[in-house]
């Protein structure tokens, strides 16, 4: 089983890519981030015709997230429940699997703008909330993933130039100790399992040639519980939906789950 999760930085200007890479890179999920179009909007037939299913929560220029299946989902949860926002930041869904349900959560978490901004502060009271709703997932789901862009890079190695961006948002200490929180609560960085080519970056801004000199950030990521960490057979960035014309500021992360054998 395959989960990946894209941040498409617009899905009507991106969905021709979007569609082409599931042609190329057939997923059971695909976890996608910054829709930017309204529930109504939203193009189920152009992933219908390719042979799969999606749910979605929709915002109007901002934000939403999906998530695209081949098979019927389930016990759709839109938002985090009891924590009031406007913005539509997680969808979460339950997929059948050979070891039992699996919950796959798409995340859009807050960039937080700048340290010490409203939406800064906003950005770590949404990961506190997200945190103590993923505790109560967890008892209801022991097989879960969250997916998405979490707007955080969780260490040094994880940005191009950890002495430019030491303090800013993105990488602060606050923020990356919410990240902790989240790994505290039994979860693992999929793609940390795994031995990494050095500087293998998830996003890397528009200007001043970033993607060209590789001055990215790992933002994006696939945070696996103990029951599905055992089962994680490869974790990848694919960089090559970045180099396209038009393309998304994001690339995707592909996490392939193994069930043939029992984990040791």
């Amino acid at each position: 089983m395959k989960l990946a999760t894209w941040n498409v930085n617009s899905l009507k200007v991106r969905l021709p890519q979007v569609l082409d890479w599931l042609q190329e890179n057939p997923v059971e999920a695909l976890c996608l981030q910054e829709l930017k179009l309204t529930d109504d909007n939203f193009p189920l037939d152009a992933f219908t015709e390719i042979g799969y299913q999606a749910k979605w929560a929709g915002q109007k220029t901002y934000n939403g997230v999906a998530v695209i299946t081949k098979a019927e989902c389930s016990d759709v949860q839109r938002n985090i429940p009891d924590y009031e926002d406007p913005q539509q930041r997680v969808l979460a869904t339950t997929l059948d699997s050979p070891i039992g349900a699996i919950r796959v959560i798409s995340a859009y978490c807050p960039n937080g703008q700048s340290v010490g901004s409203d939406k800064y502060e906003y950005k770590l009271k949404w990961f506190a909330a997200l945190r103590v709703w993923l505790e109560q997932e967890l008892q209801r789901y022991p097989r879960l993933a969250i997916l998405g862009d979490y707007n955080i890079a969780p260490a040094d190695e994880d940005v191009h130039d950890p002495a430019k961006w030491e303090g800013e948002v993105l990488v602060s200490e606050p923020e990356r100790s919410a990240f902790r929180d989240l790994i505290g609560l039994g979860l693992t960085d999929a793609f940390r399992l795994f031995d990494q080519e050095e500087k293998t970056f998830t996003w890397w801004d528009y200007r001043r040639y970033a993607f060209r000199r590789n001055a990215g950030l790992r933002i994006d990521h696939v945070l696996l519980s103990e029951a599905l960490r055992p089962h994680c057979a490869a974790c990848i960035v694919d960089r090559a939906p970045r180099a396209n014309e038009q393309p998304s500021d994001h690339a995707p992360v592909i996490a392939t789950l193994d069930f043939a054998s029992s984990p040791a």
